[in-house]
């Protein structure tokens, strides 16, 4: 497993290798559409920087995966995009995914230490059963060059209250039953992405972690699309990003995100 031991150690002062913060421009913002979109904007004036973080304390319109709004309560959430230059080529588009949701449980874990915290394939920060957030990354594609990343993470934090109309979701302080320090959080979970980033970790044991927090894994899953339900045992994912599936008979699915459902 990664070792956290330093971060653990200084999370609340916010000590630790403060360089590699440092020099990373964060905009904090009241209130936006998305930050996803300031990125996209930022990027399409050639004012982004690496390593550029936007912040907001409320959204209007903020983005979730497959073209679904993500909804969080002003003020009690973490609404955060980080724009970066991967150091990955196009075709490893799923190991930076994979390393950003590392680096959110990973930081997650140290806040809700007796709280499990899994990876919903492909980017869901699950606490137990419940959704506790999630990441969407945008890219930008220019030729042959992957040149720019956006990565968008949602995630709820200070709410104390189940949302009936949301009821497969919760957050850090439901979860531990703590308020959680929500700067240092953010700050914790910026330096676990641009630490791992900076370290070139290698891909395989990227993975390897990713699906050591893989949600119900061996485990029997509930699957859906538009005709049908099943069941299967959820396995691992690949480098691909592929969900591997393993069914009663013996035979294996390699499912792609989007054409089908994972059933809470």
């Amino acid at each position: 497993m990664f070792d956290n031991n330093l971060v653990r150690k200084n999370t609340h002062s916010l000590g630790l290798n403060s360089q590699i913060l440092a020099n990373k421009p964060i905009i904090e913002l009241d209130e936006i559409d998305s930050t996803n979109n300031y990125a996209m904007r930022l990027i399409d004036a050639d004012s982004a920087q690496d390593g550029m973080t936007i912040t907001a304390a409320s959204q209007s319109n903020g983005k979730g995966q497959r073209g679904k709004q993500w909804t969080a309560a002003p003020y009690q959430s973490i609404l955060m995009s980080i724009i970066i230059r991967p150091p990955f080529v196009l075709s490893e588009q799923f190991t930076l995914s994979a390393l950003v949701a590392v680096a959110v449980a990973d930081a997650v874990q140290q806040f809700c230490e007796t709280s499990e915290v899994k990876i919903k394939w492909t980017n869901d920060i699950m606490l137990g059963d419940k959704k506790a957030g999630g990441i969407l990354i945008e890219n930008i594609i220019r030729g042959s060059q992957w040149s720019y990343a956006v990565i968008g993470i949602g995630l709820n934090v200070l709410q104390s209250h189940r949302n009936p109309d949301l009821p497969h979701a919760t957050s850090l302080k439901m979860a531990s039953g703590n308020d959680i320090e929500m700067m240092a959080l953010r700050d914790v979970i910026r330096l676990q992405i641009f630490s791992l980033l900076e370290q070139s970790i290698d891909p395989v044991f990227l993975l390897q972690r990713y699906n050591e927090y893989l949600y119900k894994r061996n485990q029997l899953q509930l699957f859906n699309n538009d005709e049908k339900e099943w069941t299967a045992i959820v396995k691992s994912v690949t480098k691909e990003g592929k969900l591997v599936a393993a069914f009663p008979d013996g035979s294996i699915a390699y499912y792609t995100h989007g054409f089908q459902n994972w059933v809470y």
